[in-house]
């Protein structure tokens, strides 16, 4: 068996149904300059926790970037000055936030991965739509980290 890169998603098709695995890289405390410094331009999926009061990391977002890449998306979506929405501002301005990321090399595939992460964490909402090209979207996640969003 092949070892999964740390950090990068990888797919595979079977007749109409599609096997996602998702390696994430290391969950980091945000820090601008180790973002800067560390997380690669490529497109990707990213997810951001903020940590609360017990030591508990708590969900925030998961989304896609495609041309600005996931340090840019990164950088910017978990800087309080640059962030509009004044409830994401107020978790990211009193709280520790941290973020996990894996590499996606097809704008469709994130569209899958969003769709199937957004059915687990906003059931309620149906915002994102899947890409349309398979009848059933699997995925498996990989974190050193053993955060596990499924």
């Amino acid at each position: 068996m092949a070892i999964q890169p740390k950090g990068i998603t990888t797919k595979m098709v079977e007749e109409q149904e599609a096997y996602y695995t998702v390696s994430w890289s290391r969950i980091a405390k945000v820090d601008k300059y180790q973002i800067s410094g560390s997380v690669p331009a490529f497109s990707g999926i990213y997810e951001i926790y903020w940590m609360d009061e017990k030591g508990k990391l708590n969900y925030l977002s998961v989304a896609k970037t495609w041309y600005s890449g996931l340090r840019y998306a990164l950088r910017t979506r978990t800087d309080p000055e640059m962030e509009q929405d004044p409830r994401r501002r107020k978790i990211l301005d009193e709280h520790d936030c941290y973020y996990r990321y894996t590499a996606v090399s097809s704008t469709l595939d994130m569209d899958d991965l969003l769709f199937y992460f957004e059915q687990v964490h906003l059931p309620n909402r149906s915002a994102q739509r899947h890409s349309g090209r398979y009848l059933r979207i699997h995925v498996r996640q990989l974190s050193d980290d053993r955060i596990v969003t499924i």
